[in-house]
């Protein structure tokens, strides 16, 4: 399903299951937006900072790769998982992840409506990203695939093997790509 303006559902599912609560001054208690292409592990995230400028900054992220192909249930439902952080976080002014407040908030929600369901985790199928690269030891020849390079990692077994489990330069992996690897569009 195409995506849809993140700002009018939240200014409603706001009215039907927080009474309002997540705007201050007509504005959300977080910014909104769809994710690049970068979010693909979970289906959303509300995280809140500060930037370099020293200001605050609160925001709500949907992934735009896992949510894009599926029904607008599962945006609505990610959505509102990520409404309850900031409630318990910005209105509650408490700091848990998927705690009791958390929970009964998400059991009024369900209890109310049966459009969506909120949960704890989502289900949503992730797309899956091969490995890009394979880090080799040069002294035993093992090979491990990696989705990115990584400096400094060196053979387990030939730190545990050779320099009593401490890591040592000599056995550093070096990265060379993968040639079965497809890349992704």
């Amino acid at each position: 399903m195409p995506l849809e303006p993140l700002l009018p559902l939240f200014h409603r599912l706001n009215r039907e299951h927080f009474d309002g609560a997540l705007v201050r001054s007509g504005k959300p208690v977080a910014d909104l937006r769809w994710s690049d292409a970068r979010l693909t592990r979970t289906a959303g995230l509300y995280r809140r900072g500060r930037r370099a400028d020293g200001l605050d900054f609160r925001e709500i992220v949907l992934s735009r790769p896992l949510l894009e192909p599926l029904p607008r249930a599962a945006t609505l439902s990610t959505l509102a998982h990520e409404m309850i952080h900031a409630w318990v976080d910005q209105i509650l002014e408490v700091r848990e992840a998927h705690g009791p407040r958390f929970k009964a908030c998400m059991a009024r929600i369900n209890k109310s409506q049966s459009e969506f369901e909120v949960s704890l985790r989502h289900s949503f199928p992730v797309p899956v990203q091969g490995a890009r690269w394979l880090a080799c030891c040069p002294r035993c020849g093992l090979r491990t695939p990696y989705r990115s390079r990584r400096k400094g990692l060196a053979c387990r077994p030939c730190c545990v093997t050779f320099h009593g489990g401490r890591w040592d330069s000599t056995c550093l992996l070096v990265f060379e790509p993968r040639l079965d690897h497809q890349a992704s569009p």
